[in-house]
Protein backbone atom coordinates (compact mmCIF):
# COMPACT_ATOMS: atom_id res chain seq x y z
CA UNK A 1 0.00 0.00 0.00
CA UNK A 2 2.87 2.14 0.96
CA UNK A 3 3.77 2.43 -2.66
CA UNK A 4 -0.02 3.59 -3.92
CA UNK A 5 -0.25 6.05 -1.63
CA UNK A 6 3.28 7.59 -2.56
CA UNK A 7 2.58 7.11 -5.97
CA UNK A 8 0.45 10.34 -6.41
CA UNK A 9 2.79 12.65 -4.78
CA UNK A 10 5.05 12.36 -7.32
CA UNK A 11 2.71 11.58 -10.60
CA UNK A 12 1.97 15.32 -10.39
CA UNK A 13 4.72 17.20 -11.17
CA UNK A 14 5.68 15.32 -14.32
CA UNK A 15 2.05 16.47 -15.23
CA UNK A 16 1.95 19.87 -14.61
CA UNK A 17 2.75 20.93 -18.47
CA UNK A 18 -0.01 18.58 -19.49
CA UNK A 19 -2.39 19.73 -16.79
CA UNK A 20 -1.52 23.26 -17.79
CA UNK A 21 -2.42 22.68 -21.35
CA UNK A 22 -5.26 20.74 -20.65
CA UNK A 23 -7.17 23.76 -18.63
CA UNK A 24 -5.05 26.43 -20.57
CA UNK A 25 -3.45 27.82 -17.84
CA UNK A 26 -0.29 29.94 -18.00
CA UNK A 27 0.05 30.77 -14.12
CA UNK A 28 2.95 28.97 -12.94
CA UNK A 29 1.26 29.94 -9.86
CA UNK A 30 -1.34 28.11 -10.14
CA UNK A 31 0.00 25.14 -12.05
CA UNK A 32 2.46 24.77 -8.93
CA UNK A 33 -0.80 24.73 -6.83
CA UNK A 34 -1.25 21.53 -7.70
CA UNK A 35 1.97 20.23 -6.39
CA UNK A 36 1.16 21.93 -3.90
CA UNK A 37 -1.89 20.92 -2.58
CA UNK A 38 -1.16 17.10 -2.64
CA UNK A 39 1.78 17.87 -0.11
CA UNK A 40 -0.53 19.94 1.78
CA UNK A 41 -3.43 17.29 1.42
CA UNK A 42 -0.57 15.41 2.77
CA UNK A 43 0.13 17.50 5.78
CA UNK A 44 -3.42 18.22 7.36
CA UNK A 45 -4.53 14.86 8.45
CA UNK A 46 -1.72 14.00 10.04
CA UNK A 47 -1.97 15.90 13.73
CA UNK A 48 -5.84 14.42 13.39
CA UNK A 49 -4.89 11.02 12.51
CA UNK A 50 -2.77 11.11 15.81
CA UNK A 51 -5.72 11.66 17.84
CA UNK A 52 -7.50 9.43 15.79
CA UNK A 53 -5.72 6.57 16.78
CA UNK A 54 -5.51 6.81 20.37
CA UNK A 55 -9.37 5.76 19.75
CA UNK A 56 -8.41 3.50 16.34
CA UNK A 57 -6.22 0.38 15.81
CA UNK A 58 -3.90 1.24 13.16
CA UNK A 59 -4.55 -0.97 10.68
CA UNK A 60 -8.27 0.37 10.89
CA UNK A 61 -6.83 3.66 10.03
CA UNK A 62 -4.48 2.23 7.13
CA UNK A 63 -7.51 0.37 5.34
CA UNK A 64 -9.36 4.35 5.47
CA UNK A 65 -6.69 5.21 3.42
CA UNK A 66 -6.76 3.11 1.30
CA UNK A 67 -10.74 3.71 0.66
CA UNK A 68 -10.04 7.51 0.17
CA UNK A 69 -7.24 7.03 -2.13
CA UNK A 70 -9.42 4.92 -4.50
CA UNK A 71 -12.13 7.67 -4.41
CA UNK A 72 -10.00 10.18 -4.90
CA UNK A 73 -7.80 9.22 -7.69
CA UNK A 74 -11.39 8.24 -9.09
CA UNK A 75 -12.97 11.90 -9.29
CA UNK A 76 -9.73 13.02 -10.60
CA UNK A 77 -10.31 10.79 -13.56
CA UNK A 78 -13.47 12.61 -14.24
CA UNK A 79 -11.63 16.48 -12.96
CA UNK A 80 -13.60 18.70 -15.45
CA UNK A 81 -11.56 21.67 -14.83
CA UNK A 82 -8.78 22.80 -12.82
CA UNK A 83 -10.44 23.54 -9.29
CA UNK A 84 -11.85 20.31 -9.68
CA UNK A 85 -8.09 19.06 -10.07
CA UNK A 86 -7.34 21.05 -6.81
CA UNK A 87 -9.98 19.11 -5.21
CA UNK A 88 -8.49 15.55 -6.55
CA UNK A 89 -4.69 16.14 -5.66
CA UNK A 90 -5.70 17.38 -2.20
CA UNK A 91 -7.55 14.06 -1.00
CA UNK A 92 -5.08 12.21 -2.56
CA UNK A 93 -2.29 13.38 -0.08
CA UNK A 94 -5.03 13.30 2.74
CA UNK A 95 -4.81 9.67 1.96
CA UNK A 96 -0.93 9.37 2.04
CA UNK A 97 -0.63 11.62 5.20
CA UNK A 98 -2.99 9.71 7.02
CA UNK A 99 -1.57 6.44 5.88
CA UNK A 100 1.85 7.39 6.64
CA UNK A 101 0.68 8.19 10.54
CA UNK A 102 -0.68 5.42 10.69
CA UNK A 103 1.75 3.06 9.36
CA UNK A 104 5.26 4.02 10.28
CA UNK A 105 4.34 3.42 13.82
CA UNK A 106 3.12 0.18 13.32
CA UNK A 107 6.01 -1.21 10.72
CA UNK A 108 8.00 -0.04 14.21
CA UNK A 109 5.82 -1.52 16.62
CA UNK A 110 5.98 -4.70 14.24
CA UNK A 111 9.91 -4.90 14.24
CA UNK A 112 10.78 -3.17 17.50
CA UNK A 113 14.35 -4.81 17.60
CA UNK A 114 15.49 -3.61 14.12
CA UNK A 115 13.33 -0.22 13.85
CA UNK A 116 15.52 1.14 11.66
CA UNK A 117 15.94 -1.70 8.98
CA UNK A 118 12.18 -2.03 8.91
CA UNK A 119 11.65 1.46 7.80
CA UNK A 120 14.27 1.41 5.94
CA UNK A 121 12.43 -1.74 3.66
CA UNK A 122 8.93 0.18 4.00
CA UNK A 123 10.27 3.49 3.40
CA UNK A 124 12.18 1.41 0.13
CA UNK A 125 9.01 0.17 -1.19
CA UNK A 126 7.62 3.72 -1.25
CA UNK A 127 10.84 5.09 -2.97
CA UNK A 128 10.21 2.70 -5.85
CA UNK A 129 6.51 4.23 -6.21
CA UNK A 130 8.60 7.69 -6.68
CA UNK A 131 10.77 6.36 -9.42
CA UNK A 132 7.59 4.52 -10.90
CA UNK A 133 5.62 7.56 -11.52
CA UNK A 134 7.39 9.42 -13.41
CA UNK A 135 8.56 6.51 -15.90
CA UNK A 136 4.80 5.61 -15.93
CA UNK A 137 3.29 9.28 -16.82
CA UNK A 138 6.01 9.75 -19.70
CA UNK A 139 4.65 6.42 -21.01
CA UNK A 140 1.22 7.22 -20.63
CA UNK A 141 1.90 10.90 -22.11
CA UNK A 142 3.81 10.02 -24.74
CA UNK A 143 3.23 6.17 -25.95
CA UNK A 144 1.89 6.31 -29.41
CA UNK A 145 1.17 2.67 -29.17
CA UNK A 146 -2.12 3.56 -26.07
CA UNK A 147 -5.12 4.77 -27.66
CA UNK A 148 -7.41 6.17 -25.40
CA UNK A 149 -10.92 8.28 -25.58
CA UNK A 150 -9.52 11.06 -23.62
CA UNK A 151 -6.94 13.13 -22.22
CA UNK A 152 -3.97 11.01 -21.51
CA UNK A 153 -3.48 12.39 -17.92
CA UNK A 154 -6.30 11.29 -16.81
CA UNK A 155 -5.42 7.04 -17.72
CA UNK A 156 -2.89 8.02 -15.03
CA UNK A 157 -5.58 8.55 -11.87
CA UNK A 158 -7.54 5.57 -13.53
CA UNK A 159 -4.74 3.60 -12.53
CA UNK A 160 -4.56 4.15 -9.43
CA UNK A 161 -7.80 4.08 -8.63
CA UNK A 162 -8.02 0.55 -9.91
CA UNK A 163 -4.70 -1.06 -8.45
CA UNK A 164 -5.58 1.16 -5.03
CA UNK A 165 -9.33 -0.90 -4.96
CA UNK A 166 -7.35 -4.16 -5.49
CA UNK A 167 -4.47 -3.36 -3.03
CA UNK A 168 -6.79 -1.90 -0.07
CA UNK A 169 -8.91 -5.18 -0.57
CA UNK A 170 -5.68 -7.66 -0.42
CA UNK A 171 -4.76 -4.88 3.18
CA UNK A 172 -8.09 -5.80 4.55
CA UNK A 173 -7.88 -9.68 3.94
CA UNK A 174 -4.65 -10.03 5.19
CA UNK A 175 -5.31 -7.73 8.06
CA UNK A 176 -7.77 -9.80 9.59
CA UNK A 177 -6.25 -12.96 9.60
CA UNK A 178 -2.51 -11.30 11.15
CA UNK A 179 -1.77 -11.25 14.94
CA UNK A 180 -1.02 -7.32 15.17
CA UNK A 181 1.06 -5.72 18.19
CA UNK A 182 -0.90 -3.66 20.88
CA UNK A 183 2.07 -1.35 21.62
CA UNK A 184 -0.07 1.23 21.25
CA UNK A 185 -2.48 0.86 23.13
CA UNK A 186 -1.61 2.97 25.99
CA UNK A 187 -1.12 6.26 23.68
CA UNK A 188 -4.80 7.68 24.26
CA UNK A 189 -3.64 11.48 25.15
CA UNK A 190 -2.65 13.32 22.54
CA UNK A 191 -1.51 16.07 24.38
CA UNK A 192 0.03 14.12 27.15
CA UNK A 193 2.35 13.09 24.01
CA UNK A 194 2.79 16.56 22.75
CA UNK A 195 3.57 18.18 26.67
CA UNK A 196 6.40 14.78 27.10
CA UNK A 197 7.59 15.13 24.18
CA UNK A 198 8.23 18.23 22.97
CA UNK A 199 11.80 18.17 22.34
CA UNK A 200 11.90 15.83 19.87
CA UNK A 201 9.03 16.68 18.12
CA UNK A 202 10.49 20.40 17.77
CA UNK A 203 14.20 18.66 16.99
CA UNK A 204 12.61 16.66 13.79
CA UNK A 205 10.33 19.87 12.49
CA UNK A 206 13.44 21.80 12.93
CA UNK A 207 15.46 18.86 10.89
CA UNK A 208 13.12 18.71 8.33
CA UNK A 209 10.93 21.21 7.70
CA UNK A 210 12.93 23.85 5.95
CA UNK A 211 14.47 21.45 3.83
CA UNK A 212 11.69 19.77 2.71
CA UNK A 213 9.84 22.97 2.22
CA UNK A 214 12.77 23.55 -0.17
CA UNK A 215 13.18 20.09 -2.02
CA UNK A 216 9.35 20.29 -2.37
CA UNK A 217 9.54 23.19 -4.53
CA UNK A 218 13.25 22.22 -6.33
CA UNK A 219 11.91 18.37 -7.48
CA UNK A 220 7.98 19.87 -8.82
CA UNK A 221 9.85 22.42 -10.80
CA UNK A 222 13.33 20.52 -11.84
CA UNK A 223 12.48 19.95 -15.15
CA UNK A 224 11.27 23.32 -15.67
CA UNK A 225 14.46 24.46 -13.86
CA UNK A 226 17.02 22.42 -16.54
CA UNK A 227 14.70 23.87 -19.46
CA UNK A 228 15.39 27.11 -18.73
CA UNK A 229 18.67 27.27 -16.92
CA UNK A 230 20.63 24.47 -17.94
CA UNK A 231 19.60 24.10 -21.56
CA UNK A 232 18.42 20.40 -21.12
CA UNK A 233 15.32 19.39 -22.82
CA UNK A 234 12.07 18.59 -21.05
CA UNK A 235 11.85 14.62 -21.98
CA UNK A 236 15.51 14.20 -20.65
CA UNK A 237 14.66 16.61 -17.42
CA UNK A 238 12.26 13.57 -17.07
CA UNK A 239 14.22 11.36 -17.12
CA UNK A 240 16.30 12.68 -14.61
CA UNK A 241 13.94 13.47 -12.44
CA UNK A 242 13.44 9.64 -12.68
CA UNK A 243 17.04 9.31 -11.72
CA UNK A 244 16.55 11.16 -8.84
CA UNK A 245 14.29 9.23 -7.61
CA UNK A 246 15.78 5.87 -8.20
CA UNK A 247 18.60 7.47 -6.63
CA UNK A 248 16.65 7.10 -3.10
CA UNK A 249 16.03 3.76 -3.55
CA UNK A 250 19.24 2.12 -2.41
CA UNK A 251 19.11 5.74 0.02
CA UNK A 252 16.23 4.47 2.22
CA UNK A 253 17.74 0.61 1.85
CA UNK A 254 20.98 1.60 3.52
CA UNK A 255 20.30 4.49 5.80
CA UNK A 256 17.84 2.72 7.72
CA UNK A 257 20.57 -0.77 7.97
CA UNK A 258 23.45 2.60 9.00
CA UNK A 259 20.95 4.22 11.93
CA UNK A 260 20.67 0.93 13.71
CA UNK A 261 24.44 1.28 14.06
CA UNK A 262 25.74 4.85 14.27
CA UNK A 263 24.25 7.87 16.36
CA UNK A 264 21.66 9.53 14.50
CA UNK A 265 21.50 13.00 14.95
CA UNK A 266 25.58 13.17 13.27
CA UNK A 267 23.74 11.45 10.26
CA UNK A 268 21.34 13.74 10.40
CA UNK A 269 23.24 16.63 10.10
CA UNK A 270 25.55 15.29 7.79
CA UNK A 271 22.94 14.55 5.16
CA UNK A 272 21.58 18.09 5.65
CA UNK A 273 25.09 19.96 4.71
CA UNK A 274 25.35 17.14 1.63
CA UNK A 275 22.10 18.55 0.51
CA UNK A 276 23.08 22.27 0.68
CA UNK A 277 26.27 21.65 -0.79
CA UNK A 278 24.68 19.69 -3.59
CA UNK A 279 22.31 22.13 -4.73
CA UNK A 280 25.03 24.62 -4.59
CA UNK A 281 26.64 22.75 -7.27
CA UNK A 282 23.87 22.03 -9.53
CA UNK A 283 23.27 25.93 -9.79
CA UNK A 284 27.47 26.13 -11.02
CA UNK A 285 28.19 23.16 -12.54
CA UNK A 286 27.80 22.87 -16.79
CA UNK A 287 27.22 20.49 -18.80
CA UNK A 288 25.00 17.32 -19.19
CA UNK A 289 27.33 15.15 -17.38
CA UNK A 290 27.70 17.33 -14.37
CA UNK A 291 24.30 17.62 -14.21
CA UNK A 292 23.33 14.18 -13.80
CA UNK A 293 26.57 13.63 -11.45
CA UNK A 294 25.06 16.28 -8.87
CA UNK A 295 21.10 15.48 -9.74
CA UNK A 296 21.83 11.83 -8.94
CA UNK A 297 24.02 12.93 -5.78
CA UNK A 298 21.50 15.11 -4.66
CA UNK A 299 18.64 12.26 -4.99
CA UNK A 300 20.66 10.06 -2.66
CA UNK A 301 21.48 12.44 0.23
CA UNK A 302 17.71 13.95 0.21
CA UNK A 303 16.31 10.43 0.48
CA UNK A 304 18.70 9.08 3.17
CA UNK A 305 17.10 12.58 5.39
CA UNK A 306 13.44 10.98 5.54
CA UNK A 307 14.12 7.65 6.51
CA UNK A 308 17.00 9.09 9.27
CA UNK A 309 13.77 11.34 10.93
CA UNK A 310 11.57 8.60 10.79
CA UNK A 311 14.23 6.10 12.53
CA UNK A 312 15.59 9.08 14.77
CA UNK A 313 12.09 9.76 16.50
CA UNK A 314 10.28 6.48 16.09
CA UNK A 315 13.70 4.77 17.96
CA UNK A 316 13.65 6.96 20.54
CA UNK A 317 9.87 7.47 21.51
CA UNK A 318 8.33 4.97 24.05
CA UNK A 319 5.16 3.23 23.37
CA UNK A 320 2.53 5.62 24.93
CA UNK A 321 3.71 8.48 23.09
CA UNK A 322 4.57 7.11 19.62
CA UNK A 323 1.62 7.23 17.73
CA UNK A 324 0.45 11.07 19.23
CA UNK A 325 4.21 12.69 19.07
CA UNK A 326 5.58 11.53 15.84
CA UNK A 327 1.60 12.46 13.97
CA UNK A 328 2.51 15.93 16.01
CA UNK A 329 5.79 16.13 14.43
CA UNK A 330 5.23 14.74 11.43
CA UNK A 331 1.80 17.09 10.64
CA UNK A 332 3.81 20.41 11.38
CA UNK A 333 6.69 19.64 9.42
CA UNK A 334 4.34 18.98 6.42
CA UNK A 335 2.25 21.98 7.00
CA UNK A 336 6.12 23.70 6.09
CA UNK A 337 7.15 21.68 3.66
CA UNK A 338 3.82 21.52 1.58
CA UNK A 339 4.08 25.16 0.26
CA UNK A 340 7.51 24.87 -1.17
CA UNK A 341 5.97 24.64 -4.67
CA UNK A 342 3.62 27.17 -4.34
CA UNK A 343 6.31 29.35 -3.14
CA UNK A 344 9.21 28.66 -6.00
CA UNK A 345 5.96 29.04 -8.52
CA UNK A 346 5.31 32.62 -6.89
CA UNK A 347 8.90 33.95 -7.19
CA UNK A 348 8.70 32.46 -10.65
CA UNK A 349 5.93 34.71 -11.08
CA UNK A 350 8.20 37.58 -9.90
CA UNK A 351 10.67 37.15 -12.17
CA UNK A 352 13.25 35.66 -9.80
CA UNK A 353 15.51 33.21 -11.69
CA UNK A 354 15.76 29.58 -10.93
CA UNK A 355 19.45 30.44 -10.11
CA UNK A 356 18.83 32.96 -7.37
CA UNK A 357 15.70 31.18 -5.62
CA UNK A 358 18.54 27.78 -5.15
CA UNK A 359 21.09 29.28 -4.64
CA UNK A 360 19.00 31.21 -1.36
CA UNK A 361 17.46 27.91 -0.45
CA UNK A 362 20.84 26.51 -0.33
CA UNK A 363 22.50 28.95 2.10
CA UNK A 364 19.79 29.23 3.93
CA UNK A 365 20.13 25.28 4.64
CA UNK A 366 23.57 25.79 5.32
CA UNK A 367 22.95 28.26 7.86
CA UNK A 368 20.99 25.55 9.14
CA UNK A 369 23.17 23.60 9.61
CA UNK A 370 25.67 25.46 11.09
CA UNK A 371 23.38 26.31 14.00
CA UNK A 372 22.46 23.06 14.87
CA UNK A 373 25.68 21.65 15.03
CA UNK A 374 26.69 24.49 17.37
CA UNK A 375 23.46 23.83 19.57
CA UNK A 376 24.29 19.30 19.19
CA UNK A 377 28.16 20.33 20.16
CA UNK A 378 26.45 22.01 23.31
CA UNK A 379 24.70 19.23 24.21
CA UNK A 380 21.22 21.10 23.18
CA UNK A 381 19.57 18.37 20.71
CA UNK A 382 17.68 15.78 22.13
CA UNK A 383 18.43 12.23 21.11
CA UNK A 384 16.43 10.02 23.53
CA UNK A 385 12.38 10.45 24.65
CA UNK A 386 12.05 12.34 28.45
CA UNK A 387 11.11 10.44 31.22
CA UNK A 388 7.74 9.28 31.35
CA UNK A 389 6.45 9.16 35.15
Amino acid sequence: MVFLVNFPRVAFAPMLDALAASFDVTSQGKIGLIATLVWLGSALPRIPTGWLLTRVPRHHVVLGTGLVLTGAATFTTFAWSLPSVYVGSLLMGVASGAYFIAANPLVSELFPESVGRALGIHGTASQVAAVAAPLFVGVALAAAWISVPFERWRLVFASIAVFAAVTTTAFYLVARRAELPDAGADDRDLIAGARAQWPLVVAGVVFLGFTGFVWNGVFNFYVQYLDVAKDVARPTGRVLLTGIFAAGVPAFWLTGRLMDRVPHVPVILAILGGFATLLMALTVVSGLYAVVAVSLAIGYVIHSLFPAMDIYLLDALPDEHRGSAYALYSGTMMLVQSTGSVALGTMRDLDVTFTAAFQGYAALVAGLVVVLVALHVAGRLPTKARAVN
